[in-house]
């Protein structure tokens, strides 16, 4: 039995560039553990599985794994998903579409050019902030020192659906510095809500973005990703939450994936309501291939 499969590069501006993603468009008759086992294989940050090509409740079923784990909501396997969905079962221009999660639906809506997708944004759900550290306990795990990380601003855990510790540093060189020490990570999130670590600074390598960042997912099975939408979304969040660009307004891009050699560039909306700050996470989706996965 084959199964049919799209590769894609989410948040590149270019082919061989973003996060790599692999979509599997009619997988709804594969068990969890064949899901798991496939990703594993494939092995990229994660691997998606459209269930059925048929809508239910508007959107479009979707399980999302990591080589280690399945993820209740993840960025670029939204983005990425979406655009699959659109060019293999829509075939049409579409402004929405929907995926049905485990955090519940997401919608994506879908800019076009010349009749192809140019940028693709999600909308996830609301950012809740949790717990803080202290620039003391995350700048050994990080191997840096306290001085490195910016007292401004808290180091917190924040979550859209997956929490993130979110740890902002002074420059870019501190960034390009980091070498995480796996023992000082397990001690310190081993009672945090939040096992993965979203890092960033205001220093950019182009000067029309506006920050550099780098995710680490050790407990995921990834020890770095190369862009990474839902800790960006929590980010976007963050910043809106903590007024760090003046005010609760957030629209800027975002680097990641430098030092992996794999550039990305995510773009963020937030905007700070009574009730909850309403997040955007846009970017480009690039086809790489398409093929057959044999399985039993």
């Amino acid at each position: 039995m084959s199964l049919s499969f799209w590769i894609v590069d989410v948040f590149a501006e270019s082919k061989f560039a973003g996060n790599q993603l692999a979509v599997f468009t009619d997988a709804g008759h594969l068990s969890s553990e064949q899901m798991q086992q496939i990703a594993k294989e494939i092995n990229f940050s994660e691997t998606t599985f459209i269930l059925s090509s048929e809508l239910r409740n508007g959107g479009y079923d979707v399980r999302i794994f990591t080589p280690a784990k399945e993820l209740p909501f993840a960025g670029h396997p939204t983005l990425g998903t979406a655009f699959v969905i659109q060019q293999a079962i829509a075939q049409q221009p579409v402004g929405q579409i929907n995926l049905n999660l485990q955090v519940g639906q997401i919608p994506v809506n879908l800019h076009y050019e010349a009749g192809q997708p140019q940028v693709l944004w999600m909308k996830p759900n609301p950012p809740t902030f949790g717990e803080t550290v202290t620039a003391e306990a995350i700048a050994p795990v990080l191997s840096l020192t306290s001085e490195d990380i910016d007292p401004r601003f808290p180091v917190q855990v924040v979550s859209t659906g997956v929490p993130f510790l979110i740890a902002p540093l002074k420059s870019l060189s501190a960034l390009q510095r980091i070498k995480v020490n796996l023992d000082q990570l397990f001690t310190l999130v081993e009672n945090l809500s939040a096992k993965e670590i979203f890092v960033f600074c205001p220093e950019t390598r182009n000067p029309e973005n506006h920050f550099s960042a780098r995710m680490f997912a050790h407990f995921l099975g990834i020890p770095e990703d190369p862009a990474t939408g839902s800790a960006n979304a929590c980010f976007a969040g963050y910043l809106s939450q903590h007024e760090y660009l003046g005010s609760g307004e957030v629209d800027v891009c975002v680097e990641q994936g430098y030092e992996m050699g794999r550039p990305s560039l995510l773009r963020l909306k937030a905007q700070k309501q009574a009730t909850a700050i309403q997040i955007q996470v846009g970017g480009r989706v690039i086809p790489i291939a398409t093929g057959e996965f044999l399985v039993d």
